[in-house]
């Protein structure tokens, strides 16, 4: 199909969704026949991909740390890990994946556990970058619950590195954000390495 005939298509069907119909194109462009049998329902099952694993960008993630409780006499290190998560990298638009570690010393406040999985989601349910995703996670929850430090350590793989350019699968990506008292105080950032590493082996 010639991209004229495909665009004479699009102005007959005013009803098309309009992401649908830019996928349509795009299988055009690359050489494709989108009227071929296994083509014939791909832009409609990417445009409602799309829409799914880009969610995050209607998400506010502050709401999701909205609802706070008493520390109850907490002063020590919370570690949530192992947060699998699943994103789309804003230069080439193909996945990175890994997992979430964080860790926070409450003050005051402290949050439900599984709030913290959420927060991860809504920010990889966006065209990110790995290094701003672990400073997001960090600021947010710094903000929310004004604890007296919080650690975020990302580590991912990305499509980027393994099916493209220098095509090298397996190989991880570490980001670290580090707030407050894990900012200033290296025994404090040490603590959390041990405990993370202990639970590890």
């Amino acid at each position: 199909m010639s991209v004229s005939s495909f665009r004479s298509i699009q102005m007959q069907d005013k009803t098309a969704d309009p992401l649908e119909a830019l996928f349509l194109e795009v299988i055009t462009h690359i050489g494709e026949d989108p009227r071929r049998e296994g083509l014939l329902e791909t832009p409609r099952r990417i445009a409602k991909m799309y829409r799914e694993i880009f969610s995050g960008i209607h998400e506010d993630p502050m709401a999701v740390l909205q609802k706070t409780f008493p520390s109850e006499g907490t002063k020590d290190i919370i570690i949530v890990q192992d947060i699998p998560f699943y994103s789309v990298c804003e230069h080439h638009f193909v996945p990175f994946y890994g997992k979430a570690h964080i860790g926070y010393i409450p003050q005051d406040r402290i949050v439900g556990l599984s709030k913290f999985a959420r927060l991860v989601e809504t920010f990889a349910r966006r065209p990110q970058v790995q290094e701003k995703l672990t400073n997001q996670l960090a600021n947010t929850i710094f903000e929310a619950i004004n604890p007296r430090g919080v650690i975020v350590v990302v580590e991912a793989e990305h499509m980027c590195m393994s099916m493209r350019g220098i095509k090298k699968p397996g190989s991880l990506t570490r980001t670290l954000c580090r707030l407050g008292e894990f900012e200033h105080e290296i025994e404090t950032e040490k603590r959390f390495f041990k405990l993370l590493k202990d639970s590890l082996t």
